[in-house]
């Protein structure tokens, strides 16, 4: 007879599971590869690499991907039950790309708390860079001042906008900024909202 005051109570051995954790974690996000895990929880090849030879169970991993997809927590660590739990909030998958070498490549999809999503977003996307993750809208009407995803001359990248008279913006990063005609770029999608991850 079970002594557990808990019902569900579930034994974890941080020393085994953790190749089908990971392979489960690989499913949940929508990837394909191992290496593209690695690069979206922004740790070292060698790092998931050795985790997965030596069976080390991923809870730091499992707890982040269950809140970033809404996929069941007792699935992540169990493998039982039902993919999707049954208590998780209205959810929103949107297209997911990243910055390589200047240019904007697809990377998946992401799955976020509805709740968690700026409003009235019309065609939304999402854009990491490094440990920096946007929410674009690639639908608007006008061209304000503000942080825009742009592309010059074919190199896609984030930037704030000023606007300035005759049809000459001021385009600046936290390192440097220039002045340019409107019409020398191309403006891809509003930044609805920054995070960053440490």
């Amino acid at each position: 007879m079970s002594t557990s005051k808990y019902p569900s109570e579930i034994k974890i051995n941080p020393n085994q599971g953790g190749k089908a954790a990971i392979e489960r974690l690989v499913e949940a996000y929508g990837f394909t590869t191992r290496q593209a895990l690695a690069d979206h929880l922004d740790v070292s090849k060698s790092t998931l690499a050795n985790r997965y030879m030596r069976d080390t169970f991923p809870a730091d991993w499992i707890i982040q991907c269950a809140l970033e997809t809404g996929v069941s927590l007792n699935w992540l660590t169990t493998g039982q039950g039902l993919k999707q739990s049954s208590k998780t909030a209205t959810t929103e998958e949107l297209a997911q790309f990243s910055f390589t070498a200047g240019k904007m490549v697809e990377d998946g999809s992401c799955v976020f708390d509805a709740s968690f999503l700026p409003t009235n977003l019309s065609s939304p996307i999402v854009v990491r860079d490094g440990r920096t993750t946007y929410i674009c809208d690639q639908k608007f009407t006008e061209v304000l001042d503000g942080h825009w995803l742009i592309n010059i001359d074919g190199t896609y990248s984030v930037r704030l906008i000023t606007r300035l008279p005759k049809g000459m913006i001021k385009i600046s990063t936290a390192e440097n900024s220039f002045e340019c005609a409107f019409s020398d770029i191309e403006v891809i999608a509003c930044i609805r909202s920054t995070t960053v991850s440490h």
